[in-house]
């Protein structure tokens, strides 16, 4: 069984620029204790503090909080992406992460050649990864272009072939930023089919939203990050009306 286990997790990045010293005067973020000073002077903003929560099988989980609450660096540290500067993290089970069209692909290759790399990264089957290639390039209708390097695609073309790669395996947890479903609104219709789906397979989800519905529809819980924080953790109903200041009624529709 799938099983995310976080204690204690404390993410924080540097600031290397002398400027960023007059942040003092200009944000709130000294204030708020996350942005401060080592022993050497060197300037660093937490990103997150003192994280903890497990999450099992069966669990949907969304992650809301005001931009720059820690969401998107909670599901980057989960990734893999971000390395916990104090604390643990254990995760149990496959992930695939729709969290950037581009994420894991290398530029200098080709579409088909990521391709055939993201399989071997997933331990796909070397007799498995021709139909892999097959179904990855029928989706994202790329065509020709599936053989030219990855630097000459558009944002558009990177979507559709990064959609389809994260999604041709069937993850046991499944980390999506909903920045991942932006611009190429057609093939976002297309490909919404295939999300639910994907959805209703995974084991677990997480899931960075600020949309309600999707929160009300797909999740059975909510961690609410303010400030790197993790201010609450419960269900939609419980978490939904103190966040947007609402009844719960009034949020789903239902009179």
């Amino acid at each position: 069984m799938p099983n995310i286990t976080i204690k204690n997790l404390y993410i924080s990045f540097p600031l290397y620029h002398e400027n960023m010293r007059n942040l003092r005067k200009v944000t709130n973020l000294f204030l708020s204790g996350r942005l401060n000073e080592d022993e050497h002077r060197k300037i660093y903003v937490q990103g997150l503090r003192n994280i903890s929560f497990i999450i099992n099988g069966g669990e949907r989980v969304g992650l809301i909080g005001e931009n720059g609450a820690g969401k998107t660096t909670l599901l980057r540290t989960m990734s893999g992406i971000y390395e916990p500067v104090i604390g643990n993290i254990h995760i149990k089970g496959h992930i695939s992460s729709l969290l950037d069209p581009s994420s894991g692909m290398n530029p200098e290759l080709t579409g088909r050649e990521n391709i055939h790399l993201k399989c071997y990264i997933n331990n796909v089957p070397h007799k498995q990864i021709k139909e892999v290639e097959e179904k990855v390039i029928e989706f994202s209708e790329l065509g020709s272009y599936i053989d030219f390097p990855l630097k000459t695609y558009s944002s558009g073309m990177n979507l559709r072939l990064g959609f389809g790669l994260a999604t041709i395996i069937d993850p046991q947890i499944l980390l999506m930023d909903e920045w991942f479903m932006t611009g190429d609104e057609g093939f976002i219709i297309k490909a919404s089919h295939r999300l639910e789906n994907i959805v209703k397979k995974s084991q677990i989800l997480i899931i960075s939203t600020h949309s309600p519905d999707i929160l009300i529809k797909w999740c059975n819980r909510i961690l609410w990050l303010d400030q790197g924080f993790l201010k609450m953790d419960g269900t939609p109903q419980e978490i939904l009306p103190l966040y947007l200041n609402k009844p719960y009624d009034e949020i789903t529709g239902i009179s």
